[in-house]
């Protein structure tokens, strides 16, 4: 989904070389990662390859997963919102859908440099348990403030499990979806093919949704 960069409020001096020296590590990283796996790589070398010190990395970024997943948080705020400022009489389900549909990222660009880099970094992820772990927490935080956005517009009592019922559904197919593409690029696709058999999957997952459980995986009649 592309930001509307021009209604942005523009950033001071201070805050552009901040915002230029968080990207220069994070890129230096992702380099060192996809290059010789999360794992083999520390902290001390990041800093030095990016030419900062050790201590300014962790001023940037609190734990070294954080160095792969910090764009992140603007994905939840922006998933959060979406929902939140939906038109009147417009379902939450609409809303995501709306949302996830959207392109964004190195899947919806064509070039040969932002696929290449997408392929590695779904190897670095694949390959970390530690990343591994980080993002199914990531996941679970994303599930959590849906479901906390959605029991508050519904004014839900304590014990009403639909807010949360509905925010694991939801979110159940954003992270098959994660899974279903890293698969994909791991075994070589690439898009734009591949961002539209994403997409594909993505609308037949939501019509599921959309339409309810009630018949799906229906067993045959035994003769």
């Amino acid at each position: 989904m592309s930001t509307p960069e021009a209604a942005a409020p523009r950033l001071g001096l201070r805050e552009r070389k901040k915002q230029q020296t968080r990207e220069l590590i994070a890129e230096t990283a992702r380099r060192l990662f996809t290059e010789r796996g999360f794992e083999r790589v520390t902290v001390a070398e990041i800093a030095r390859a990016a030419e900062v010190s050790e201590q300014t990395v962790f001023n940037y970024f609190p734990t070294k997963e954080e160095l792969v997943f910090w764009r992140l948080g603007t994905f939840e705020e922006e998933l959060l919102r979406t929902v939140r400022d939906r038109a009147g009489g417009e379902p939450a389900l609409t809303a995501f859908s709306r949302f996830l549909l959207a392109q964004r990222g190195l899947l919806g660009q064509v070039d040969p440099e932002a696929q290449e880099r997408l392929a590695g970094v779904a190897r670095m992820i694949s390959e970390s348990p530690a990343l591994v772990a980080r993002e199914q927490q990531i996941f679970a935080r994303y599930t959590d403030s849906l479901a906390d956005l959605l029991a508050a517009e519904q004014h839900a009592d304590p014990g009403d499990l639909r807010p949360r019922i509905a925010a694991h559904a939801m979110m159940g197919v954003h992270q098959a979806l994660v899974a279903y593409t890293r698969k994909r690029v791991l075994e070589g696709a690439r898009s734009p093919e591949l961002a539209g058999d994403v997409r594909h999957e993505a609308e037949r997952a939501l019509a599921l949704l959309e339409h309810g459980l009630g018949d799906y995986a229906t067993t045959r009649a035994r003769a």
